[in-house]
């Protein structure tokens, strides 16, 4: 029996901050051939003059199509083009790895991490609020499946009004713990104290850090210096009036970090505070967890769903 072809999107691999959803996707793709040889992905994405930055490589050869980024996103929900089987021939499945729906042929699957801009649209530019809105409502017309990442979004996609039927709950997973770097290593290239708390994701509104750092604050100098960790995403969350100066001599940002890095961050760190006021599923969590680095977390969303009752859950809200 010929295996199933199954066009797979990896578009984000270029996006400017590729973050979790890029993760996601290039591990199943990576381990996906091996535990399924029933199934062929046939990997694609916008024409791009060079690949995404090196932690962002696809593990599987990548089909062109005639455009890129937005401007392949406007295109293919408003006029219905460039179809995948331009670039990937004839397939039996299109795999959209995030909620953005490609034009196709075939039957179509989805992967939705969270409709945070639903609940949360202030923290979303308003052009991302406009596409992503307008990709639910394509899904919710041509999707045959949509896998959620957590029990979480699955409800709020029922309540938006996707059939039961239509949804699967599909949680993410991390691999062994990996560390390729030592602590003093890992200390001496960040410049890191010897302790230190850790704050691991994109820096964006919805991720809470202002709340959090000024909740370190009302605890002074009680608490280790704070390492925030991640690419900076889009709005004012490292300079709000909240947080006062001499606190903030106390935050080091280190910006992007390399998976080759990370894992001795996670390992070095007392604990991983995560406050985030939303989220799909909640990859740092389970990554702290797996080099035994205790997690403070949100109480509701998938984040408490995600650490059970191996985290401190907190109210994102309440900096008391």
């Amino acid at each position: 029996m010929d295996a199933m072809r199954v066009a797979y999107s990896l578009e984000q691999c270029w996006h400017r901050v590729p973050g979790g959803t890029a993760t996601a996707a290039i591990e199943v793709a990576r381990v996906l051939p091996s535990l399924r040889r029933d199934i062929e992905l046939v990997g694609f994405a916008g024409r791009h003059s060079a690949g995404p930055q090196g932690a962002y490589q696809p593990p599987i050869n990548i089909r062109q199509l005639a455009l890129s980024g937005p401007a392949l996103y406007e295109a293919s929900m408003r006029f219905g083009w460039p179809k995948v089987e331009s670039a990937t021939g004839k397939v039996d499945l299109l795999h959209c790895t995030s909620i953005i729906p490609f034009a196709t042929n075939a039957k179509l699957v989805a992967t939705i991490h969270d409709l945070a801009f639903l609940k949360y649209p202030q923290f979303f530019s308003r052009r991302g609020n406009a596409v992503f809105r307008r990709s639910l409502k394509i899904l919710l017309k041509r999707a045959d499946m949509l896998l959620c990442s957590s029990q979480s979004t699955l409800e709020d996609c029922s309540e938006f009004g996707f059939s039961r039927d239509r949804l699967s709950h599909v949680p993410l997973g991390v691999g062994a713990p990996n560390v390729m770097t030592t602590r003093d290593q890992i200390k001496t290239r960040y410049n890191l104290p010897d302790s230190f708390l850790l704050f691991v994701g994109t820096l964006e509104p919805r991720k809470n850090l202002s709340r959090l750092i000024t909740a370190l604050e009302t605890l002074g100098d009680s608490v280790p210096e704070l390492v925030v960790v991640g690419a900076t995403g889009w709005g004012d969350v490292t300079d709000s009036a909240e947080i006062s100066s001499q606190f903030k001599s106390r935050v080091r940002f280190a910006g992007f970090v390399q998976p080759s890095d990370l894992g001795a961050m996670y390992a070095s760190a007392e604990v991983l505070c995560y406050p985030s006021l939303m989220e799909g599923f909640g990859l740092p969590i389970l990554e702290a967890m797996s080099y035994g680095t205790p997690v403070v977390t949100s109480k509701g969303s998938s984040t408490q769903e995600v650490a059970g009752n191996a985290a401190v859950l907190v109210d994102p809200l309440d900096v008391s």
